[in-house]
């Protein structure tokens, strides 16, 4: 029914920036709130950033801050993680998740992407 397609992971040199995107398409009636976690080599997912709409400020883990920033476009159901001034223990896979109404359904659910690997190495 939904399906979270992301892009633009690979691999930077440290200092280096990346820009991910998540686009989301199906029976969508509407859309919550769009994230991003990670999930490195021999860890648990974390959140890395979320997006809430309706005014709401975005909310950052606090090893990011001041150095991502997620945007939504809801004309085209899209969520982005401008990525900057990366670092080696950035180095994960990103996965975007969002929580949405369906058309056919009372109760919104979380879906999640495939997930895009960045590498942060020189």
């Amino acid at each position: 029914q939904v399906q979270l397609v992301e892009s633009g992971g690979g691999l930077v040199q440290p200092g280096g920036s990346l820009r991910l995107s998540c686009a989301a398409s199906g029976s969508i009636f509407r859309i919550d709130a769009m994230a991003w976690y990670r999930q490195a080599p021999g860890k648990e997912r974390e959140l890395v950033a979320r997006s809430f709409g309706g005014g709401r400020p975005p909310e950052y883990a606090d090893s990011v801050k001041g150095r991502f920033t997620i945007s939504r476009d809801n004309t085209k159901n899209t969520v982005h993680l401008q990525m900057n001034s990366l670092k080696p223990e950035d180095t994960a896979v990103y996965y975007c998740n969002a929580r949405i109404l369906v058309i056919t359904a009372w109760v919104p659910n979380d879906y999640w992407g495939q997930g895009t690997q960045v590498t942060v190495s020189s």
